[in-house]
């Protein structure tokens, strides 16, 4: 079985680009279905209210239980002190299984880390080539599993992803997706130096064909174990240590909330502040 684990599907209501405007599916499933991928994380499209996004996810999956899996928006800024709330019902009202986070948004807070910690959620955290972070988050939060797309930057910023290369070899949290990595040699010293048990098959669809970005995995001539690990395996290991009812209490976090950007920015900018993708 071939699972993506990058997938964005619904309405966005920025209407400043593909990104936080629509994530259709309709070409999306007929291209998967065509490179054989059975099943997919869907995530919503960038939006001003994740809770009416991840709605839109959740009928999706809720109409298609055997083809798509869940993980739950939410932003550090806006859902500041709701975090737990969004993440609660989205795991046992939707049975979603993972969270989203995005820089675009806003830096990554401990309460979100705090709440997947108490759910045992994998966090899909895109960092924009923002990698020096990934050290701290993982090494404070070790029970969280991070997958971090993109090997760290959308925009090839090939820095920020060989510094992330080291990090998916020393952390045994952190975890990276093939979702937009045009430097295939990088795909290749992930799996030698980290191992296939740190990758994970994302496409970043609707946008990104998945048969191409599949294509790439396919290429690097894995064994038959270690391909299942990154064609889906891997990706079933961290969803299966979610739990429905949180374990402890629900975050306390009173700090600081992030700050924030509200123009419009451009996510797909390659520039020194923006590697990121969706």
């Amino acid at each position: 079985m071939i699972i993506d684990c990058h997938c964005h599907a619904g309405k966005g209501d920025g209407l400043t680009g593909p990104w936080d405007t629509s994530a259709p599916l309709e070409d999306y499933l007929r291209r998967a279905s065509a490179a054989g991928i059975s099943r997919t994380v869907l995530l919503a499209a960038f939006h001003s209210d994740y809770a009416t996004a991840n709605r839109q996810v959740a009928r999706l999956v809720k109409r298609h239980p055997e083809r798509f899996y869940g993980f739950a928006f939410v932003h550090a800024v806006r859902d500041r002190g709701r975090v737990f709330e969004r993440v609660q019902e989205a795991v046992r009202r939707y049975g979603f299984r993972g969270i989203k986070v995005h820089r675009y948004d806003a830096r990554i807070s401990r309460e979100i880390c705090e709440v997947a910690r108490a759910f045992a959620l994998p966090i899909l955290y895109d960092v924009m080539g923002e990698v020096s972070g990934v050290e701290l988050i993982a090494t404070e939060y070790p029970e969280v599993s991070f997958i971090i797309p993109h090997l760290g930057s959308f925009a090839d910023d090939w820095r920020a992803q060989r510094a992330l290369l080291d990090l998916l070899a020393r952390l045994p949290n952190v975890h990276a997706d093939t979702a937009g990595v045009r430097r295939f040699d990088l795909l290749e010293e992930a799996v030698e130096r980290a191992g296939a048990h740190k990758l994970l098959f994302g496409s970043d669809g609707p946008w990104l064909h998945p048969g191409v970005e599949l294509a790439k995995v396919l290429a690097l001539e894995l064994s038959p174990k270690d391909r299942q690990l990154v064609l889906g395996g891997n990706l079933l290991r961290l969803m299966g240590r979610c739990r429905p009812r949180p374990l402890g209490r629900r975050s306390a976090w009173k700090g600081p909330a992030p700050s924030v950007e509200e123009e419009p920015r451009d996510p797909w900018t390659p520039d020194a502040l923006r590697g990121g993708g969706c």
